[in-house]
């Protein structure tokens, strides 16, 4: 009885995964409910880090961000700790070969497959981080913990790499949505940030995910991120101008700050034994800026709304956002785990904030609405940092109730993302990967070239012969007519070349010289893992037809001719373009 029951489980998953890659509405419902869970484990993420700050830094109703001054200095001593906890959490995970896999990455390389513990550790080290009050915001334990959810479910139902993409990027998108009560932004994130494009098939997936998070998040009575903004205002063309102006400082910004993580992180990597420390070294590091100002602490959420409160001097301003970029600086680089996606979005208000004062001291009439200036500046720099123009439009959209103001923050977002991406050519997250040797440029999906090698579209049935023999020898082994080239192997066994039968054949050579003499691209091989993109660039330049592909001793193991490879690439392609609008 038990058997027959184990059976009739096994064949109503078999039809159940059958139904998912066959019912639009099955996997609607599928990313519905990977949306509900990503919004649970959003809000309760942000609970347990916000009661981490709580306990450490005495915060009550307040955010910690937005404390006029630490009145017990001793409470700072939570930085280093934090940073010990991160060591010891590093002493553990000292075994694994591998660093975690991020939704980013994810869905760029690997079809949207992420080991469940990887999850747990990002998770487990962002809010450790942020819960100690380092400059990291939730947001990158929130996305990787829906789509980390998301991939689970993608992978027990056994969905196609199309379909496990859509979701992974459903389940992150609501679980940044789900943060700020805000479902076009986790909409948008989805598809600008983890899937990387829009697609007809994935609109509805993708956006049933995030309703389905913005759901949890009211239910359980969380209030969305809101931001006052003027009710009337008029907009002139020379608004936008200025605006743009605004759009481009950022744009620098964000650069910088970027380029400023890097190459502290290089640095920070060359410390030799006690490189393994950093987080505590950072921890110590931390301490006097968030002495001199606490806006130096965590994501920044409760200093943004504080400075658009009080408006303070332009002098504040300038230090805040100088000590902001150095606590973001040394919080990554020192190993502290976490995003820039909130960050940036305070570093932006207060670009705004500080534009908008220096507009107002020049003898140009000018005077710009500084909430405006600081919400146009906040979007402008997260696009710089984060990618996605639309999200951070919609976010705005979604926190201000402004329609009037949509116009001057979509221009200063594309400028500034225009100009990122013309300078510079990476989001935050790609750059980090960039830096440790990843080709990805953007989550699109590039996980088929990788896996389309060498050995995979290698013809086997090669014609062989020794690099030693005679021509006439060669001939006889080798009759015209029966293959157009011959690989050359030495004495070893080992590749030596390529010959064309026709050059061997030549009646002008003398029967007893060595064939071995006629060997070209004697240099150029291929190995088994090489992906497309290498093997396309390798017949470029060695200007050939085919090449072998050789092993790690040697060892020849199959030749791929240039035409098949560029066949089979251009297939693929075809392939991958039919995926986006659905197409089987």
């Amino acid at each position: 009885m038990r058997r027959i029951g184990t059976h009739a489980l096994k064949a109503l998953v078999i039809r159940q995964r059958q139904r998912l890659r066959e019912s639009e509405m099955a996997f609607i419902v599928l990313a519905l409910v990977a949306g509900l869970v990503a919004g649970w484990l959003t809000n309760l993420q942000g609970f347990v880090a916000h009661a981490m700050q709580s306990v450490l830094y005495g915060v009550e109703t307040n955010r910690l961000s937005a404390l006029g001054e630490i009145r017990h200095p001793w409470r700072l001593l939570a930085l280093p700790a934090g940073g010990l906890a991160l060591v010891a959490m590093g002493h553990l995970l000292r075994r694994r070969r591998r660093a975690p896999i991020d939704v980013v990455e994810a869905n760029a390389l690997h079809s949207g497959r992420i080991p469940f513990v990887d999850n747990l550790i990002i998770s487990a080290q962002t809010i450790v981080s942020n819960g100690t009050g380092a400059s990291v915001g939730l947001e990158a334990a929130y996305a990787q913990m829906g789509g980390g959810v998301a991939s689970v479910l993608g992978q027990w139902f056994k969905l196609r790499r199309a379909d496990m993409r859509t979701l992974v990027g459903a389940g992150a998108g609501a679980a940044v949505g789900a943060a700020f009560g805000a479902p076009l932004a986790g909409a948008f994130y989805a598809f600008e940030i983890v899937i990387g494009t829009y697609t007809p098939a994935a609109v509805a997936p993708v956006v049933a995910a995030a309703l389905g998070a913005a759901f949890i998040t009211r239910s359980l009575g969380v209030e969305p991120y809101l931001i006052a903004t003027s009710a009337e205002r008029v907009l002139t063309t020379g608004d936008y101008f200025i605006y743009t102006l605004l759009g481009l400082a950022c744009a620098l910004v964000g650069i910088l700050l970027m380029r400023l993580v890097t190459f502290a992180e290089g640095h920070v990597q060359r410390l030799g034994r006690i490189s393994r420390w950093r987080p505590l070294i950072g921890g110590l590091l931390l301490m006097p800026l968030a002495f001199i100002t606490p806006q130096t602490l965590s994501a920044g959420h409760g200093a943004m709304h504080l400075n658009l409160a009080v408006q303070p001097a332009l002098q504040f301003l300038a230090m805040v956002l100088v000590l902001k970029i150095a606590a973001s600086v040394i919080s990554l680089s020192f190993g502290f785990r976490g995003g820039l996606f909130f960050a940036s979005m305070f570093l932006g208000s207060l670009v705004g904030l500080i534009f908008a004062a220096v507009v107002g001291m020049l003898p140009l009439g000018i005077k710009l609405d500084v909430t405006d200036a600081a919400l146009v500046g906040m979007s402008a720099l997260a696009v710089s940092v984060v990618g996605g123009p639309m999200t951070l439009a919609m976010l705005i959209l979604e926190t201000t109730h402004d329609f009037a103001l949509m116009g001057v923050v979509l221009t200063a977002s594309l400028v500034s993302s225009a100009l990122t991406r013309e300078t510079f050519g990476y989001s935050f997250s790609t750059w980090r990967l960039h830096v440790r040797g990843s080709i990805i440029r953007s989550p699109r999906d590039i996980g088929w070239m990788l896996s389309l090698t060498a050995g995979r579209i290698m013809r086997k049935d090669w014609v062989g012969a020794p690099a030693g023999l005679t021509i006439e020898q060669f001939r006889a082994a080798v009759p015209l007519g029966s293959a157009s080239k011959a690989i050359l192997l030495d004495e070893a066994g080992h590749y030596a070349g390529i010959v064309t039968t026709a050059a061997a054949y030549n009646p002008e050579l003398a029967p007893g010289a060595v064939v071995g003499t006629l060997a070209t691209l004697a240099g150029n091989t291929l190995s088994p893992v090489t992906d497309i993109r290498a093997i396309i660039k390798a017949f470029d330049l060695a200007v050939a037809d085919e090449l072998a592909v050789v092993d790690g001793v040697g060892t020849v193991v199959g030749v791929v001719t240039e035409r098949h490879a560029r066949r089979r690439y251009f297939e693929e392609i075809e392939a991958s373009q039919r995926a986006l609008f659905g197409e089987t």
